[in-house]
């Protein structure tokens, strides 16, 4: 399918609006999708130094 400019492109033949919108939501789900487990992962490394600090800090003195 060929556009004869810029603006026809976009619109899609009318559909331009379901179109664009599929693809941002494509887009945003898989950004969320790849983001979740690195701010997962980030978050574990918090509470685990966290645990680890509390841990020495009361600890026993040997």
């Amino acid at each position: 399918m060929e556009f004869s400019s810029l603006a026809e492109f976009i619109a899609m033949g009318k559909h331009g609006f379901y179109v664009w919108l599929s693809y941002g939501l494509t887009a945003v789900i898989i950004a969320f999708v790849v983001m979740q487990p690195i701010l997962h992962r980030r978050r574990l490394l918090k509470e685990q130094a966290q645990r680890l600090r509390r841990e020495k800090r009361n600890a026993p003195s040997a």
